[in-house]
């Protein structure tokens, strides 16, 4: 079996938003309407094996040509909810963060300069039609970013097992996604300055407004499961420990907001390492 079917990394986390078919337009939402009563929906396993796939040709595809129609399903007390890939927005995007984390002689190697300068081009041809538009899924490797866990209650943590795989996930409705991100910020602004930390969980709360009140927010370790010891994982509580650190910011007990601090950086930190380990 070839690397574009068997494989089950990257080691991605993924943050999506499952929208109600009531969010889109008419006739964008009477084709979802049809592929939500599908009998087989593709998974993220299978989303994975296609993006890996365009990366095979020499050269490689680092944006898909054409935008894709699939999206993840989910049935929110009876309410249909749809989260679309847009996995050709998605590509541009990550091709953008790049640039920004790899020296220009590494990216070269991965990506010619000539095929980023043509998918570039097209983006920003493609952005001057659609300058609203933004993805329903967010993509961190080698991590899950500590913002995200402030979306996330830790009763609202799903461990369990698919088949032989590990799954790890997080829900929780928009409207609670939302109101701990405006007490997260108030907490943060209050305690600490203005900083990396504030800076990413206001750009995580715009990103929240951009989708309809009623929106599923999840959190899904996604290939990171692949990587971290299966004791680790079904003690991993970082949802639990952000929602200490900030209720001992507000309280004023620094000591304990350290230590909530300590203990999730030393375990996302085991986790970053291991990206360079041979």
């Amino acid at each position: 079996m070839g690397l574009a079917t068997s494989v089950t990394v990257p080691y991605a986390a993924y943050l999506r938003v499952y929208e109600p078919l009531s969010a889109f337009p008419r006739a964008e939402r009477r084709r979802w309407e049809r592929y939500a009563r599908r009998d087989a929906l593709p998974t993220a396993q299978d989303e994975l094996r296609r993006s890996l796939a365009d990366l095979l040709p020499t050269p490689p595809v680092p944006v898909p040509v054409h935008e894709s129609r699939d999206a993840f399903v989910a049935v929110v007390d009876g309410v249909v909810c749809v989260c679309p890939w847009r996995t050709r927005l998605r590509g541009w995007l990550a091709l953008e963060e790049l640039s920004e984390r790899f020296p220009a002689p590494v990216l070269d190697a991965v990506l010619p300069p000539v095929v980023r300068r043509q998918a570039e081009a097209d983006y920003a041809r493609w952005l001057e039609g659609n300058p609203d538009a933004r993805p329903w899924i967010r993509t961190a490797t080698w991590q899950v970013p500590l913002r995200w866990f402030v979306l996330f209650s830790d009763g609202e943590r799903d461990y369990g097992r698919t088949g032989e795989v590990p799954v790890l996930r997080y829900r929780t409705p928009m409207v609670e996604a939302r109101r701990r991100v405006a007490r997260g910020l108030r907490t943060l602004r209050d305690a600490i300055e203005e900083g990396p930390l504030i800076d990413g969980l206001v750009d995580v709360g715009r990103w929240l407004e951009e989708f309809h009140p009623r929106s599923l927010v999840e959190l899904d370790y996604g290939g990171l499961v692949h990587m971290v010891p299966e004791a680790q994982l079904a003690d991993d509580r970082s949802a639990a420990d952000i929602a200490e650190g900030l209720a001992a910011l507000g309280a004023g007990d620094g000591a304990r907001a350290s230590a909530a601090y300590e203990r999730l950086t030393e375990r996302w930190r085991a986790v970053r390492d291991r990206q360079f380990a041979n």
